[in-house]
């Protein structure tokens, strides 16, 4: 059975919302790449009739469009995903200190929070040369591979092993090669340090370096990255770019209220 069928093996669907909970699967199922209504229905589990209906009222509202590539996210939803994110203080804040960051280094920088389980990008700045990187806004990332993703972490040391066996699974690229004892040696040098880096680990030829934002509570809220082909990113360069990063994310987190103890 699909994700919202009659239950949900992970999840009880409060009483009375069933409709809205397969409303809402049928969104995601186009957002994950169903394209035409049998793709849906398999993607969903619901009946065939009962999908028919609820992309009609989704493509009718502007939740869903419906075109020559079949059904895509529609117009309401990236007008509510604009409201999302600047109903967020973090994005607005960080950009203009990401925009000096991005000018001075001339390289792509990212900003990121963690988001059920994985790292969530907020914005991107592209660099000025090297290939584009495939991380876009609204993108996600396992945290362990992440640059941002492991800056997320520094403060998580209870969390490491865990999230590289979840990782770590059969085919992908493991965190790190050497295995989860180098990867925790890794974490332990990077929470030492305040910053985080991304050695080829999440992208091949791509390097970064990434350190966390915190608010008044001293959380850490969001990070930050420079990424660069690996060509742009010798290690000297990288160990050079360790406190300029976390200059800027000091600013980012003292416009939320954080202050250094």
């Amino acid at each position: 059975m699909g994700q919202w069928g009659v239950a949900n093996p992970t999840y009880d669907i409060p009483p009375g919302t069933q409709t809205l909970a397969r409303g809402l699967a049928v969104i995601r199922a186009v957002s994950d790449g169903a394209q035409d209504l049998r793709a849906v229905v398999e993607s969903t589990g619901l009946g065939r009739s009962t999908t028919h209906r609820l992309v009609q009222l989704l493509v009718h509202e502007g939740y869903l469009r419906s075109g020559s590539r079949g059904y895509t996210l529609g117009p309401t939803l990236i007008e509510l995903g604009f409201k999302a994110l600047h109903g967020n203080p973090l994005p607005v804040v960080a950009r203009p200190i990401l925009e000096e960051l991005s000018a001075h280094v001339h390289d792509t920088v990212h900003l990121a929070v963690e988001d059920g389980g994985s790292v969530l990008y907020l914005d991107k700045l592209p660099g000025s040369r090297g290939a584009e990187m495939r991380s876009r806004i609204g993108h996600r990332m396992p945290l362990t591979r992440a640059g941002v993703g492991k800056a997320l972490l520094l403060d998580s040391a209870d969390r490491w092993d865990a999230l590289y066996e979840s990782d770590a699974a059969p085919g992908q690229r493991p965190p790190s090669p050497r295995g989860v004892a180098d990867f925790r040696a890794r974490m332990e040098d990077y929470a030492r340090r305040g910053a985080a880096m991304d050695l080829e680990d999440n992208e091949p030829g791509i390097r970064c370096v990434a350190a966390p934002v915190r608010d008044a509570s001293c959380a850490i809220v969001g990070a930050i990255s420079v990424s660069a082909t690996s060509p742009y990113m010798p290690d000297e360069r990288m160990r050079g770019l360790v406190p300029v990063v976390c200059r800027a994310a000091g600013r980012i987190s003292a416009a939320l209220g954080y202050r250094e103890i």
